[in-house]
């Protein structure tokens, strides 16, 4: 059986946590991933509010008695309210990604929280480290959703660990198999942070056509793109990059960014029909490159232990294999 200090700082059996993506990583999904042994982060940040998250949290615990935890985009606007609740609920963790984590750890930490911190250079890792972060999700540009734009998942591990020393580096970005897991722990993680896998799953609260699309969708379909953000008006920095299902309207606009502004309204609106209509060739799908070996929509608690299990069962036999 497979078993890591992320194991035991977050008290699961399987070293794999579900990403807290935004409005979509609800309580059904975390409260699947932790009763199969991985730790669910809810996507703390989203237009509910605090309440909203209050009332999850409460749903997820009506599920399981599993530790579970929220994740928050720490540089939106909103997060301190959003915080608060995470740390009066005294879920076991939280995580801050995109935003210096310093301010939010020592308040967590007198709370009896574990403070996860996602960065996308090993610079950041340097800096939630010394800040006092419990574990540290180093992601690559290969992630669905938001990311960094320079450090891909398989260099940017390693040098992570090597730059904290102790702390439990989870690799983020390019992994939705057992292949992934085993590969991440030979780099030196403790664990992995998975979302788009999750993304096809029973249990992730978008629409059943945006499941459709990632599971049709090739490893070269999923391009970084500021169109979304840039219409939107975005709260994520200027270094980072939008992973999606590449489509029309995103080739559309892609060449022309610098007119976004002026039809900022009209496209705010076209997005929000595509999303009412399950339109993918307009609204964002987000998804890592991994959407290639994607090919079913499965229970969420299914994916964590197959992907536990093809991980033990590659360390045990490819060493074999391949040394003589």
């Amino acid at each position: 059986m497979l078993h890591t200090p992320l194991c035991d700082l977050l008290g699961i059996e399987h070293p794999i946590v579900s990403a807290p993506m935004a409005g979509t990583a609800t309580a059904d999904l975390v409260a699947a991933v932790s009763a199969a042994g991985g730790f669910g982060l809810l996507g703390g940040t989203s237009l509910g509010g605090p309440e909203w998250l209050r009332e999850q949290i409460r749903a997820v615990r009506e599920l399981t008695d599993r530790p579970f935890g929220v994740g928050f985009i720490s540089s939106a606007p909103g997060t301190a309210d959003l915080m608060a609740v995470a740390l009066e609920e005294r879920v076991a963790a939280v995580s801050h990604s995109f935003a210096d984590p310093t301010p939010w750890i020592e308040p967590a930490h007198r709370a009896g929280v574990k403070v996860l911190v996602q960065v996308q250079t090993v610079a950041q890792a340097v800096t939630a480290a010394r800040a006092g972060a419990d574990a540290i999700a180093a992601q690559g540009v290969e992630a669905g959703g938001h990311a960094g734009t320079t450090s891909a998942t398989l260099p940017l591990v390693p040098a992570v660990v090597d730059a904290v020393g102790t702390i439990p580096v989870l690799a983020a970005g390019g992994i939705a198999d057992g292949r992934g897991l085993a590969a991440a722990l030979m780099l030196g993680a403790a664990g992995v942070w998975m979302g788009t896998r999750f993304v096809a799953s029973n249990e992730w609260a978008g629409g059943e056509w945006a499941k459709a699309r990632v599971v049709a969708a090739s490893t070269d379909d999923a391009v970084q793109t500021r169109v979304y953000d840039l219409i939107a008006s975005a709260p994520f920095p200027e270094w980072t990059a939008d992973r999606v299902i590449r489509n029309p309207f995103v080739d559309a606009w892609q060449p022309r960014e610098d007119e976004i502004p002026t039809h900022a309204a009209a496209l705010r609106k076209q997005i929000e029909a595509a999303q009412s209509d399950g339109d993918a060739e307009v609204a964002a799908v987000r998804a890592g490159n991994v959407a290639g070996l994607i090919h079913t929509v499965e229970p969420a608690g299914e994916i964590v232990r197959w992907v536990a299990a093809e991980a033990e069962r590659l360390l045990q036999e490819r060493p074999a294999q391949i040394l003589r």
